[in-house]
C-alpha cells in the first residue's frame, strides 16, 4: 500500500517554490531581455526550462519576458538567477530580490507569420497582433527575425504596408501639439554622410515653423541622426523634456527610442541592423509610424538615388515615392518626396563625430565647409518651409539660404543644444590612417555601401569618433599616392579590421 505522505519525486519538485533571487550579471545583450539559470537549479527542473526558452519574471508588480540561457558552471548559486542589463534596467528590482518565474504563454501571433512565410497576406488585425507582441517583447529576436523576413523585399503590399504603420503607432505614445501645423522631415537612408537635419531643423524653427525632429539611431549606416546628435548635445529626451525644448525653440533634434512612439519600430531596427537587412514595405512604416506619432502634419522625405545606395534606380525611387505618399495619405499626413543624387557621400566625414563637424563647418560658414551639404540641406530646408502657407512657392530656397548665410541659423542651432542641456565638442579619434590612390586617374566611382563598412568595421557608430573623412569627390583628378579617404578608430585593433578589408576589397573608391 502506497503511503499516503509519501509524495512522487516529481510532485514533490511541483510543489517547491519557483522563485530565485536576482542577481545582476553585468553582460550588454542590447535590447533582448536574457536571463541565467543553473540547469540543475530546482526551477530549471521543476519547470522543466531548456536554454532558449521564453520565460515570464514577476516581482514587486513588474513583469519581463526573457530569454533562458543555461549555465553548468559555478558562475551561479542553485537559488540565483542572472540578469542581463537589459533585463535588469526593465525589471528594476534591487539585487537579491525575489522573483517569480514560469513558461511565458505562447504568443499566438507566430501563426500568423508563419501564414506571412507561406505567402499569405496579413489582415491588420493580424498585423496589430504581431506589432503588439513585438513591443510587449514576447518575441525572442530570432522569431523578430522570422517577421523581418517575412516581409522583406516587395512582400508587402499597400495594404498592408498601411496596416503594419497604424499598428505601430497603436502600439506606442502618439503626441499632440497645439500648432496647426508641425512640420518633419527624413531621408530614407543608404548614403554616407547625409546629415542634413542639424541644418535645416535649426532654418526652419529659425524661420517660425514648429519643427519636433525625432530621429533614430543608425540601422545599417555608420550613423544616425540620433548618434551624430548626440555628439553635439543630450538626445535622450523624455516626453516632457522634448515638449519644453519645443515650446521654448520651435524644434528639437531627439532620439525617438526614449519617448516610446513606435516602440516595436525600435525593436525592429536591433535584428535589421543585425541582419544589415531595411525592406521597403517595414521601411516606410519605421519612417511614417514615426512621423505620425510625433505629431507631424507635414513631411518632407528625401530620396538619395544611386547604384550603391538603398534605392538603385529612378523608377524604383519614383515607385517608392509614390508608396510613401499613399501611406503618409491613409495616416493623414501631407507627404512631399525629394529625389537627390545618390551616387557619392555627402560632406567629407562619415561617422558620428565626423558628420558632426561637417554640420557645425556649414551652420558656422566656415571657409571649406562641404558646399553638396550645404546644397543638400537647403534643398530639404526650401521644401519644408514650402509646406506652411507663410512661404511662396519657389521662395523656399533663398529664404533658407538668407537665415543660413547671415548666421541666425547657427545661433538657433546653439538655442537647441543648450535648451537639450548643453552643447559640447564632437570627441577626435587618436588613431588615422590614409588610404592611398594605387593609380593616377579621375575619381570615377564611389561604392557607398562598402565604404560604409570600413567606417563601421572602424567602430562606427558605437565609437563616436571612428569613421572615414573622403579626401576626394566624382571627377577629381588623383595621383597615385595621394590620400582618397582617411580612416579614423579609436583603438588600433579597429583600425586594422578596417584596413584589413580595405585591403582585400579593391576599387571602393574607383580611379579610371
Amino acid at each position: 500500500m502506497t503511503d499516503p505522505n509519501i509524495r512522487p519525486a516529481e510532485t514533490a519538485l511541483r510543489d517547491e517554490p519557483r522563485t530565485l533571487r536576482t542577481r545582476r550579471f553585468g553582460i550588454d545583450t542590447l535590447r533582448e531581455c536574457v536571463v541565467y539559470m543553473r540547469a540543475d537549479c530546482h526551477v530549471c527542473r521543476a519547470e522543466g526550462f531548456r536554454s532558449q526558452a521564453r520565460i515570464e519574471v514577476r516581482a514587486n508588480g513588474k513583469r519581463i519576458i526573457a530569454t533562458l540561457n543555461i549555465v553548468t558552471s559555478e558562475l551561479l548559486h542553485h537559488d540565483e538567477i542572472g540578469l542581463s542589463e537589459a533585463a535588469w534596467t526593465l525589471l528594476g528590482v534591487p539585487e537579491g530580490t525575489e522573483v517569480v518565474l514560469e513558461h511565458s504563454s505562447p504568443s499566438s501571433s507566430m501563426s500568423d507569420v508563419r501564414a506571412k512565410l507561406y505567402g499569405n497576406r496579413l489582415s491588420p488585425g493580424a498585423l496589430q497582433r504581431i506589432v503588439r507582441d513585438i513591443a510587449d517583447g514576447r518575441y525572442s529576436e530570432l522569431e523578430i527575425a522570422a517577421f523581418i523576413g517575412a516581409g522583406a523585399g516587395d512582400r508587402l503590399d499597400l495594404a498592408e504596408t498601411i496596416a503594419l504603420t497604424q499598428a505601430m503607432i497603436d502600439a506606442g505614445t502618439r503626441i499632440r501639439w497645439s500648432a496647426p501645423q508641425v512640420v518633419d522631415k527624413h531621408c530614407v537612408g543608404g548614403l554616407p554622410g547625409n546629415r542634413t537635419t542639424l541644418i535645416v531643423v535649426p532654418i526652419v524653427a529659425a524661420c517660425g515653423l514648429v519643427m519636433p525632429k525625432t530621429s533614430s539611431r543608425a540601422i545599417t549606416s555608420p550613423s544616425g541622426t540620433a548618434d551624430t546628435m548626440e555628439t553635439l548635445a543630450p538626445v535622450a529626451l523624455d516626453l516632457g523634456e522634448m515638449r519644453r525644448v519645443v515650446e521654448q525653440e520651435g524644434a528639437c533634434i531627439a532620439w525617438g527610442g526614449a519617448l516610446r512612439m513606435s516602440p516595436a519600430d525600435d525593436i525592429l531596427i536591433e535584428v535589421e541592423r543585425a541582419l544589415d537587412l531595411d525592406s521597403e514595405g517595414q521601411l516606410i512604416a519605421s519612417v511614417l509610424s514615426k512621423k505620425a506619432a510625433a505629431g507631424a502634419t507635414d513631411v518632407v522625405l528625401d530620396i538619395p538615388v544611386g547604384p550603391t545606395a538603398k534605392v538603385r534606380s529612378a523608377e524604383a525611387a519614383i515607385a517608392l515615392a509614390e508608396r510613401l505618399v499613399a501611406v503618409g495619405r491613409a495616416m493623414g499626413l501631407n507627404v512631399k518626396t525629394l529625389l537627390s543624387d545618390g551616387t557619392q557621400p555627402v560632406g567629407r566625414g562619415i561617422g558620428p563625430a565626423l558628420e558632426a563637424r561637417d554640420v557645425l563647418a556649414v551652420l558656422q560658414r566656415a571657409p571649406g565647409a562641404p558646399a553638396d551639404l550645404r546644397e543638400r540641406s537647403l534643398r530639404i530646408a526650401a521644401a519644408v518651409l514650402e509646406c506652411s502657407p507663410s512661404t511662396a512657392p519657389g521662395s523656399g530656397y533663398g529664404r533658407a539660404a538668407a537665415v543660413l548665410d547671415e548666421g541666425v541659423a547657427w545661433e538657433k542651432f546653439r538655442a537647441i543644444c543648450a535648451a537639450q542641456g548643453g552643447m559640447r565638442e564632437p570627441p577626435r579619434a587618436p588613431y588615422r590612417q590614409d588610404v592611398l590612390a594605387t593609380r593616377t586617374g579621375v575619381v570615377s566611382r564611389f561604392d557607398n555601401r562598402k565604404l560604409a563598412r570600413v567606417a563601421k568595421l572602424a567602430g562606427a557608430p558605437d565609437r563616436a569618433a571612428a569613421g572615414i573623412t573622403r579626401n576626394a569627390a566624382l571627377g577629381a583628378n588623383v595621383t597615385r599616392g595621394e590620400p582618397l579617404y582617411t580612416v579614423h578608430a579609436e583603438a588600433p585593433g579597429e583600425l586594422a579590421y578596417a584596413l584589413d578589408y580595405v585591403r582585400t576589397v579593391p576599387d571602393i573608391v574607383l580611379v579610371e
